[in-house]
């Protein structure tokens, strides 16, 4: 860092279909030229939003960090790219690299910063329908459960899997991939773990809508914020902007959401989250 000024900052779930937010990417801004960003999902639906909205960012940040929502999967029908389900994550994966935007697929970057140092883990790991509504047991009782009551996730219309036979199934492999390579940090090195959904259910507890808890994560990974030496937990998905702590781990929920969420809201809509150095650490 040039002056030891520098903020590691986060935001995730832009959505900038939305002319309102995609304001937001059009005024943001580093406090510092040493200011990473990371970018946690939901950016946009179609790869020229997506293209935009990253390269706006990575032009002013020192380093941009991308995980992959739900949303950017999505095969759209207004996109103009018609790739589905690990085709089309490839596909975004180069974009990035072509921006010079860290991807999950990259080797995870150090913050040496105020609050560092820490390894930044942008995670993609899906989810595999293992948080089910109360009363169900498989995921075929939670999905008729989540249809009777309506609040079924456009995934299910619009997230393929090709070539894996189901999300769940791709959720595994990724779990298992990204277990290794996080398995591999050196011991001593704390991380901050990026992933769209948390890593554990417990920010499912305030859900409105307790059934769409099942498109929100995996079991999998219930014990990874302790295992992996993680210094705080950034995710987003959920549109519930707050910080909480679980087992003593800074779990971070860095989402804009909606306009007709944020407008609704205290406080200035669209500003990142800082993660490191800690609020009333020094810097």
């Amino acid at each position: 860092m040039a002056d030891g000024s520098g903020q590691l900052l986060a935001i995730s779930d832009l959505h900038i279909s939305h002319a309102e937010n995609r304001a937001f990417v059009e005024r943001m801004a580093p406090d510092s030229e040493d200011d990473w960003l990371i970018v946690a999902g939901d950016v946009s639906e179609t790869v020229d939003d997506i293209r935009w909205a990253l390269k706006t960012l990575a032009g002013r940040f020192r380093k941009v960090v991308w995980a992959p929502g739900n949303h950017e999967l999505w095969t759209h029908p207004r996109d103009a790219v018609t790739l589905r389900g690990t085709a089309r994550y490839e596909y975004l994966v180069e974009m990035c690299r072509e921006l010079g935007v860290v991807t999950p697929e990259d080797p995870y970057p150090v913050w040496d910063g105020p609050g560092g140092p820490v390894a930044v883990a942008p995670l993609f790991l899906l989810y595999d329908y293992t948080f089910l509504p109360a009363g169900c047991a498989t995921k075929d009782e939670g999905l008729a459960y989540a249809h009777r009551t309506g609040v079924v996730c456009t995934d299910e219309y619009l997230l393929h899997p090709d070539p894996y036979p189901s999300r769940e199934a791709w959720c595994r492999d990724r779990v298992a991939l990204t277990e290794q390579r996080l398995a591999a940090l050196p011991e001593d090195m704390p991380t901050v773990l990026v992933n769209h959904y948390p890593l554990d259910r417990h920010p499912m507890e305030v859900l409105w809508y307790p059934e769409f808890a099942m498109w929100c994560g995996t079991r999998l990974t219930a014990d990874w914020h302790r295992r992996f030496r993680v210094a705080a937990m950034v995710y987003g998905h959920l549109h519930i902007p707050r910080t909480t702590r679980h087992e003593g781990v800074r779990f971070e929920e860095v989402s804009v959401g909606y306009p007709r969420e944020w407008r609704k809201r205290p406080g200035t809509p669209g500003r990142p989250r800082r993660i490191m150095p800690v609020e009333g650490q020094d810097r």
